[in-house]
């Protein structure tokens, strides 16, 4: 996005004899929990870049004040990210959430308020897909080796999958279909293991299935299309069982989508570590010192289980199903790492590079939200919903295959 503001859009000004005003720069929305972990030094960078904090997961009206003001008030634009989080993959839109259109219609009311009825509200597209140079086939195979060790599995031979030559597929198409293959068992295996453990010793009650996916796969059932649709509900509900393990410790109650579920879980856990409470650190006692460490403890280890879907959270074997491609594949293998890592105890930060990657980014065409104003003042709802559909139409619109 840098790279666009700062030096693209002003390349293309100039070929289009377009002045602009310096310095071209654009204000920019962050989650507050990126410099708690990622500590003070990108806090005090984002800040000094234009950045604007929010707390997700809670009503924060002061960094919500702080946004509005800068959207209707700055001398430049501002940017956010209406999913709210990335998905992991290049060709899937998550669900926006709804408080981009809010923002725009809150903008075009302080517009009317201070009588400047000349300006337009328009919120802009922007799609961002990275693709590899080369497709990763050989690095993809290493990694996905090395998920079949982390998973305790054996190794398994294209002649073990007979149904693969009965499709009378090219060589290179036999090689990517059982490399999607060992994909699937991989998933499938670590399905497996976690309705058991969080069965086991979380006491939940998952109808646990005993996969012929575990070992070595059956011909018949790999291939059926059946098999990764079944995946779908037992994943979900996977999903469902660690969340809660994770509200039960903090009092949440399971409340809107996946998503919106990590991110109250987030901040509550941000809420036990950082104790706003806690005026002077120093200043405790060492009862006092010793009983907030073990809550900030308690309060990560619980935090485990939400991060854990959120890596798990995209991972569908439909993806890949779809369009098998070394790109889609990747992406998911790479989802599958993460889930590993965490269990491991690793830094999914830390992700394997698969090659080089370019990026595309696709500008699209502005939205006025001054146009719907009419319909905002007979229903809000209705036009908040309608704005970001609309908003999420377009930035699937600009997915390039």
């Amino acid at each position: 996005m840098g790279q666009l503001i700062w030096k693209l859009v002003p390349q293309a000004a100039r070929a289009k004899g377009i002045p602009l005003q310096f310095p071209v720069h654009s204000h920019f929305i962050y989650d507050r929990g990126i410099p708690l972990w990622a500590g003070s030094s990108v806090g005090w960078l984002y800040s000094r870049l234009g950045g604007t904090p929010i707390v997700r997961g809670k009503i924060d009206r002061a960094g919500l004040r702080s946004a509005r003001d800068l959207f209707a008030n700055s001398q430049f634009p501002i940017a956010a990210a209406p999913e709210g989080a990335t998905n992991g993959h290049n060709e899937i839109v998550s669900p926006l959430e709804p408080g981009i259109a809010q923002m725009g219609f809150w903008c075009v009311e302080d517009l009317l308020k201070a009588g400047r009825t000349d300006e337009k509200v328009l919120i802009v597209p922007i799609g961002i897909q990275y693709r590899y140079v080369n497709p990763p086939w050989e690095p993809l195979e290493k990694l996905l080796t090395q998920l079949e060790i982390d998973c305790g599995l054996p190794a398994l031979e294209p002649t073990e999958i007979a149904k693969l030559e009965a499709e009378n597929l090219a060589p290179a198409d036999q090689h990517h279909k059982f490399q999607y293959l060992r994909l699937i068992r991989v998933g499938n295996h670590l399905l497996t293991v976690m309705e058991q453990f969080y069965a086991r010793f979380y006491h939940r009650n998952l109808q646990l299935k005993t996969s012929s996916l575990t070992l070595i796969p059956l011909p018949e059932t790999t291939t059926n299309d059946s098999e990764n649709e079944a995946m779908i509900p037992r994943l979900t509900a996977l999903l469902d069982v660690g969340l809660q393990v994770a509200e039960e410790y903090f009092n949440l109650k399971p409340k809107g989508s996946l998503i919106d579920r990590c991110r109250r879980l987030e901040q509550a856990g941000w809420d036990y570590i950082y104790r706003e409470d806690i005026k002077d650190i120093a200043g405790l006692c060492s009862l006092e010192r010793g009983l907030a460490d073990r809550l900030a403890e308690e309060a990560s280890l619980r935090m485990w289980h939400m991060r854990l879907v959120e890596s798990f959270v995209s991972v569908t074997g439909r993806y890949v199903q779809e369009k098998l491609t070394a790109e889609r594949l990747a992406e998911t293998t790479l989802l599958l790492w993460d889930v590993l890592t965490r269990i491991k105890g690793g830094n999914p930060f830390g992700r394997p590079s698969l090659g080089k990657q370019q990026v595309q980014m696709t500008v699209g065409e502005p939205i006025s939200v001054g146009d719907r104003w009419e319909g905002y003042q007979s229903s809000r709802r209705v036009a908040v919903a309608e704005l970001t559909q609309d908003l999420q139409s377009a930035l699937e619109g600009m997915i390039k295959s």
